[in-house]
């Protein structure tokens, strides 16, 4: 059995982790075949977006904690060889200039729970649960869940998050800013579809130079930020998409996105 599973549908790809015994938790095997399933999904420019999401009740539940205890007495090495891994794939969700959006259809716990929030958009069913999970576990959070945590939903709320591992449902998820929508069970992966679809309409040139903007955007000053702005703008000024945008506008009609 495939413990990585990867669809294409009309320029879509969507991952979807296979161990629902697990709570399609990370083995070394797994995440090998997840990060460099990601890498070939961020360089092939025929995949204009990526879902990923999990089979069963779970999302991802994160580290195989049976695999790290089952590699030996040395833990720590586990957990750096396991999070190397997933540190790869993690860098090129965030890097990639296609949108990724997490279907999260069940428990993301974990590396699960840093996963979903490396993604750019997080569409959660309703009877999903987030749970950070790793200090419960005597460990520390990876997948760069530091970074990303205190940006959704702030420094005090985030420590809480880190200090409690509480439990959290989808309507707190949504109202503390982790989510972007809850739909109903089993409706996860259409409505990311769906929004895949409309993205494809849009500017991905654009989509791509502001997702890079607002990654870089914590690490530099106002005026660095203003510099890299108006570098942006002409970039896209320049690309057919920004041609056609402008084109349209003019003409009062809608654009044609995406044609190269």
């Amino acid at each position: 059995m495939e413990n990585v599973i990867l669809e294409l549908d009309n320029e879509i790809a969507t991952v979807i982790l296979n161990r629902p015994k697990q709570f399609n938790a990370f083995d070394l095997d797994t995440i090998k075949k997840f990060s460099k399933t990601i890498l070939k999904i961020s360089h092939d420019p025929s995949i204009k977006g990526l879902i990923i999401t999990g089979r069963g009740r779970g999302f991802c539940c994160g580290g195989d904690l049976r695999w790290i205890e089952s590699c030996g007495e040395d833990y720590g090495k586990s957990f750096h060889i396991l999070s190397s891994y997933f540190h790869q794939g993690i860098l090129e969700i965030r890097n990639m200039p296609k949108p990724v959006i997490a279907a999260i259809n069940g428990l993301a716990a974990g590396g699960g729970f840093s996963l979903a929030l490396a993604c750019d958009f997080r569409i959660m069913e309703r009877s999903a649960v987030l749970r950070q999970a790793y200090t419960s576990n005597g460990l520390s959070i990876d997948g760069g869940g530091t970074f990303t945590l205190p940006r959704l939903v702030g420094m005090s709320r985030a420590m809480e998050i880190a200090t409690f591992d509480l439990e959290i449902t989808a309507e707190k998820a949504l109202s503390w800013g982790l989510v972007n929508e809850v739909v109903e069970n089993g409706n996860s992966l259409n409505r990311c579809m769906e929004l895949m679809v409309e993205l494809k309409n849009r500017s991905l040139s654009s989509f791509a130079v502001i997702k890079r903007l607002i990654n870089e955007s914590f690490n530099n000053s106002f005026e660095n930020r203003l510099e890299k702005e108006r570098e942006a703008l002409s970039f896209c000024g320049n690309h057919p998409n920004g041609r056609e945008g402008i084109k349209a506008f003019l003409e009062k009609r809608k654009p044609v996105f995406n044609k190269i």
